[in-house]
């Protein structure tokens, strides 16, 4: 595989979708913490986009949301973080295992990412990830592997503050087994809902 046109063409569509705006409905929202869903694309199932501002510069965020040394820290939904290989400087291939979702209606799954960090103009720094296979870590009867479409997160400074950034999470996984659809559609929700709050709480505890 070539790693670096898919992280290319993953990167375009994590923008593409940051520069959407129609058709978004809004499923689960806070003062602070906005879900929204449409179809997806890429899929059957649908996309699901959540917003949230976390209090740090998306330069110490980003590193925050994918390094292992941080997010097996913070991430309360995974049991399971590591990175496996760095492709070079912004692409790596990473190893997570969740925890189960929804009372243990859905079982813990495995997902194999690449995943690329990308910097634009203005201080928006995107990571961009998709699954993929990979000889070093072939698919188990441990657990349940589950497939991540285009998903990613957008960590832009905000105008009237740059030391916070807004950030924006896009994620359409196909979590494999067979599961009802009506189940799926609102474990996912939560589980963006949750993953911003995480963030949150985990910047406070954990970064300086």
């Amino acid at each position: 595989m070539d790693y670096q046109k898919t992280a290319a063409d993953v990167a375009q569509k994590i923008l593409s979708y940051s520069q959407d705006t129609s058709g978004w409905k809004v499923s689960k929202s806070t003062k602070n913490i906005v879900v929204s869903w449409k179809p997806s694309k890429e899929y059957s199932g649908n996309i699901y986009r959540g917003e949230g501002i976390i209090e740090e510069t998306p330069e110490k965020l980003v590193p925050f949301l994918y390094l292992a040394e941080y997010r097996s820290k913070w991430d309360k939904a995974l049991q399971f973080y590591d990175i496996l290989e760095h492709i070079d400087k912004d692409t790596v291939i990473c190893h997570s295992i969740s925890h189960s979702y929804g009372m243990g209606l859905i079982s813990s799954r495995e997902f194999i990412d690449l995943v690329h960090i990308k910097r634009y103009d203005e201080g928006v720094i995107t990571t961009n990830s998709i699954s993929v296979d990979y000889a070093g870590c072939p698919v188990s009867s441990s657990h349940v592997r589950g497939f991540n479409n285009p998903c990613g997160y957008v960590c832009s400074p905000l105008p009237e503050n740059p030391e916070h950034s807004k950030l924006v999470v896009f994620i359409q996984p196909e979590l494999g087994g067979l599961l009802p659809r009506s189940l799926v559609e609102t474990a996912l929700p939560n589980n963006v809902f949750n993953l911003i709050k995480d963030t949150k709480e985990g910047v406070k505890k954990l970064l300086p």
